[in-house]
């Protein structure tokens, strides 16, 4: 379903934990204002406030963000590229729909084949450069402040963080190739869309930080172990999540 459009257009949207509406600030640069719509829609569907599956107005969306339908097309375009939207032939785009368990196991396999890899890799090619910016990613998370379950908003920091991370050590495997499918997969969006729920005390920043250990003291078999009990690790965490209590 669009978006109810419950407010004048303009409206500010800081209620929600989101930037007010450009059409209520003074006018931005283009580019600001294509990246300032872009992240207005993706908090709407990492929130659900568009409907996982649901069909995406381009007319709705352009009332209630007070602007032109121009920076809306590109937005889901830069979306559809995420794994956000799709956009189908007649009828226009829609959200994806949520990872169902078989499709967050295959997403996990998927990383399991890649990640390890890339790390050990990492471990042996990687430039000085690429082991200081990796070390200050991971130190960085250390230092991000926990948050309950909420809104993007919240927890978008976070998330951008955690996919810098697995990024960097891509890179710095000297693959081009394995580097571009570490990224292409865009983990963090689904599996934050799932479920947001972190905090400074996450086992998730210790994983890491094994990790990050092995490839900065150039141990590529103990940086293959680390990711993949990462990884393993985490799928673990968001099965008992989905189970519940």
């Amino acid at each position: 379903m669009p978006p109810q459009d419950t407010s004048a257009p303009g409206a500010p949207r800081d209620g929600r934990g989101r930037e007010a509406s450009p059409a209520r600030q003074a006018q931005p640069a283009p580019q600001a204002l294509s990246d300032s719509v872009y992240e207005n829609i993706k908090a709407m569907v990492m929130d659900h406030e568009i409907t996982p599956g649901g069909r995406v107005s381009i007319e709705a969306l352009s009332r209630s963000l007070g602007v032109s339908p121009t920076p809306i097309r590109e937005a889901l375009a830069r979306l559809e590229a995420d794994g956000l939207v799709v956009k189908r032939p007649l009828s226009g785009y829609r959200t994806t729909a949520l990872l169902t368990r078989q499709g967050l196991e295959e997403l996990f396999e998927m990383r399991q084949l890649l990640e390890p890899r890339a790390a050990a890799l990492a471990a042996v090619n990687a430039r000085e450069d690429q082991l200081d910016a990796i070390e200050r990613i991971a130190e960085e998370m250390h230092t991000h402040p926990g948050t309950a379950a909420g809104l993007y908003a919240a927890y978008r920091g976070f998330a951008a963080l955690d996919q810098r991370l697995h990024d960097a050590i891509a890179r710095a495997s000297g693959r081009p190739l394995l580097a571009d499918a570490v990224e292409r997969l865009h983990s963090h969006l689904h599996i934050f869309r799932l479920n947001s729920q972190f905090g400074a005390d996450d086992p998730t920043l210790a994983e890491h930080q094994r990790v990050v250990h092995a490839i900065l003291r150039r141990h590529p078999d103990r940086a293959a172990e680390a990711m993949a009990d990462h990884l393993a690790r985490s799928l673990g965490r968001q099965l008992s999540r989905d189970e519940g209590p």
